[in-house]
């Protein structure tokens, strides 16, 4: 890249969401694209006073996808299948587009289950959008582009 080009930040809002055979409608938000690791500390006796660090389990932080409210009960059924006993599993991924709605990034998560549903919160002083949203535990998070 030459020097002093010129180069934005992608917008925030210029996304989707895809879960694999699940019928669901534009999201709002999301949040919780985040992985990180445990730290194990330890020392060897014949070493001086420093604390090497090793790399301990992964953990991944839960997604959160908050969307307008409609007649939909698709992940209100997701939910469901759990509370049943039954739990349901999907992949899916977030897909960062650009200005020409091109795919520039994607965040894909594997084994996911709705671990939490909030249906929206009501109040006639407020003319907003009735909004629901999940999390999403998975076993898993990549990124790719």
């Amino acid at each position: 890249m030459p020097v002093g080009e010129r180069v934005d930040p992608y917008a925030q809002f210029n996304f989707i969401v895809e879960i694999d055979d699940v019928e669901v409608a534009g999201f709002t938000e999301v949040s919780g694209l985040s992985a990180e690791s445990d730290v194990i500390e330890y020392r060897e006796g014949h070493e001086p006073a420093t604390v090497r660090k090793l790399p301990g389990l992964f953990k991944f932080t839960n997604i959160t996808l908050r969307r307008g409210y409609t007649e939909s009960s698709v992940l209100w059924e997701w939910r469901q299948s759990t509370l049943d006993g039954k739990t349901v599993r999907h992949d899916g991924s977030v897909v960062l587009l650009d200005e020409e709605h091109k795919e520039v990034m994607r965040w894909s998560f594997r084994e996911g289950w709705v671990a939490k549903y909030d249906g929206p919160a009501l109040n006639s002083t407020t003319a907003e959008a009735a909004v629901e949203s999940v999390e999403i535990a998975h076993e898993g998070i990549a990124l790719g582009g």
